[in-house]
Formats: structure tokens, sequence, C-alpha cells
């Protein structure tokens, strides 16, 4: 049930802006991002939207970890890499055997504004993520992603038996398998011990949303495609269904001092570029919709765009073997591939493994399913 093997520079950049909140400095005095940095991106397919619960292709997801934030994320520059807090305040109380988690929420995140919040600033609550996680079991939805709950959490899957009786789910009913303690504490109750739930609560589906959003603006189907609302680093600034989307810096974003730290030669020069600043530095990121293959690559040569993944009919037209082709170093094109997590090397030329970017980003990222990308800029 994974999402297309297919991995965005949008993943690097919103990750960038998200990892790991255990590993990162968290002050109210960070620099606000330059709204006059711009990254320029292109997307071989189009989105579908920007609820979590609903949407299931690799583009949308990546715009879902910009503007939205799970419980939990990975830290990349491990080895190998390991699930972290990212709105959550550590990492989850077992007992029981491994059925009982108890999570701890980060006190003060809050929504990017909104009218459906009446003018007033909305702070996350426990509320907010059983509400979003009970959305993946709710019939009317249909969510590509309800297997992530389905038959794991206690007295949820009768409260989605009853509401394909009544045609309603009943979101204020209480439920065994996940409550909010208070309005910072969640517990999950497992009906069989899963140590795995850290990771399902790292995928962008259970990313929180606000009820109030939902019912303002959610269509019959229970979905709302548009108008998202989250406590990620980004905001939807535009959308132009299919051929343009602007992203800005979500201005409530705690942000965090870029802290990671890695044993592997090959990131040194990450990590000495980036460790210390403060995140995220990006103010907006354009995003381009561009089906055809020969369209995009004109696009990079025109510097319409700043980075682009080199799918397989393109590759031989920028490289040159496994280098640059010499018109294209001499413009000052910069080439980086995305390494295979399972076995720690490089994709082979035109498997989609080459990211060229105009200008001076480099880009490490890890290949595969989207919750294995790693990634980051050095500017």
């Amino acid at each position: 049930a994974a999402m297309p093997s297919h991995a965005s520079v949008l993943t690097a950049l919103v990750r960038c802006a998200t990892l790991a909140a255990t590993l990162a400095v968290a002050s109210p005095a960070l620099a606000a991002p330059d709204m006059n940095k711009v990254v320029r991106e292109v997307f071989p397919v189009a989105e579908t939207g920007f609820d979590p619960a609903a949407v299931h292709d690799l583009y949308s997801g990546t715009l879902i970890q910009g503007i939205f934030e799970t419980l939990y994320t990975y830290d990349y520059l491990a080895r190998p890499s390991k699930v972290v807090p990212l709105a959550a305040d550590g990492m989850p109380q077992v007992s029981d055997n491994g059925r009982t988690w108890t999570v701890k929420l980060r006190k003060g995140i809050r929504f990017s504004d909104d009218p459906a919040f009446g003018g007033k600033p909305r702070e996350l609550t426990a509320e907010d993520f059983v509400y979003s996680i009970k959305r993946l079991i709710d019939p009317k939805i249909r969510s590509p992603w309800a297997f992530l709950v389905e038959g794991k959490l206690l007295g949820l899957d009768e409260v989605a038996e009853e509401a394909k009786k009544t045609g309603k789910f009943d979101y204020d009913r209480k439920v065994p398998g996940i409550e909010a303690v208070d309005r910072h504490t969640i517990r999950f109750r497992l009906k069989e011990t899963d140590y795995n739930l850290p990771y399902i609560l790292a995928h962008e589906p259970t990313s929180a949303v606000a009820r109030e959003v939902i019912e303002k603006y959610g269509e019959s189907d229970g979905r709302a495609l548009a108008n998202p609302v989250g406590t990620g680093p980004y905001r939807l600034a535009k959308w132009v269904r299919s051929s343009k989307i602007l992203l800005e810096a979500n201005p409530h974003y705690r942000g965090f001092t870029w802290n990671f730290a890695s044993a592997d030669p090959a990131d040194a020069a990450l990590v000495r570029e980036m460790k210390g600043k403060a995140m995220p530095q990006v103010g907006r990121v354009e995003i381009s919709i561009i089906e055809e293959d020969q369209a995009r690559l004109l696009a990079f040569q025109g510097d319409e765009v700043d980075l682009m993944n080199m799918e397989g009919p393109l590759a031989p037209k920028v490289l040159d073997g496994g280098t640059l082709r010499p018109e294209m170093k001499a413009k000052g094109v910069k080439l980086s591939r995305i390494v295979d997590p399972d076995t720690g090397r490089e994709l082979p030329q035109g498997e989609t493994g080459e990211i060229v970017s105009n200008g001076p980003m480099v880009f490490k990222g890890y290949w595969g399913h989207p919750e294995a990308t790693k990634a980051a800029f050095i500017e």
C-alpha cells in the first residue's frame, strides 16, 4: 500500500523544514524565513488535493508534508534512519506489553490562521489527532489509508460499522482505542501488541487537521481536498489546479535550529554548511505542473525551474555516462544522486536517481517509499 516510489525534490525542502524535533533546538527568537528566497520545483503529475486522509499520490503527499504535521517523523542522518518526535513531545510511553501507548503533545503549536477559527489563534491539541485518525476509517470519506487503523484500535472498527448503517460517523463517541486524556496527551490502546505504531504515526495520512476547517470546507463526501490549514512550515498561498501551486512560509511555525549529526563521511559537508542555521530558510516554494518530459527539460534549461528529477527518458539528454554533459557544467548545473535506502547504493542512471539543480544547491536524498526520503539543501 506504499505510494509510488518517485521522490520529489519538494520532499527535501519540507523534510529539511520539519525534521526531528528532538534533535532541533526550538527558539522563539529564530529569524523568519527569507521571503525573497524562492525554490521553483516541477511536478510531472498533477496534484489531487490537500486532504491527508484522502489523497494517496506521491506529489500531493509531499505537499501535505509541508503544510501539516504528524506526531512523529524520521531522523534521516541517523544510521539507520530512526523515528523521532515532531508534534509529539518525546517518544511514546509504552505499557501493557506493547498494547498501550501514551503520547504527549508539544504545547504551543499553532495552526496557520483561517476564518474557520473565528479570528482567534488556534492551538494544536490532542483532540485534533484523535479526530484526524478517526477520519481514516470514516466510510463516507473512503480513505485509501483506512488499513492503517482497521483492526488495530479498541472500539474504532465498531464505530465505523455503525456509520455504515446510519450513514454518519459519530466523531464525538468515545473510543477506548484512541483517547485525548487531556489537552496535550493522547492514549492509544491496541487490540494486539504492535511495535510498529510509531511508524504509522509518522506517516502523513495521520497528520493533524482541525475539525472546524474540515466542517467549513469539506465536500459532500467528507473530504476537504482544498483549503488546507495545518501547523507545518508552509501554507498554501495560491492554487491553480493541475498548473501552479505556491507555498509560503507559515508565520506561526515555531521553527528550529539545524542541529543534526551524522557518522557518515558523505554527510560531512552537509552538516558543516547547515549546522546552526535557523529553519526554514526558504520563504516561498513555487511548483509548476509540467507533464511532458521535453517541456520539463526545456523549462529547466530556460531557468524557469530550479530543481528537477531526471526521469529515464531525460537522463541521456543531460548526462554523459554518469556525469553532466559539458554544456550543463558550463551553465553551473549541479548533479546529485539519490541513494536506495535498502542497499545504500546510488540508483542506476535512468531510474530517476538523478536530480539536477540550477544554482548553488546540493541535494542529498534517499530513494524509495516517501517515508524513507532524506534530504537537505546546502545554500
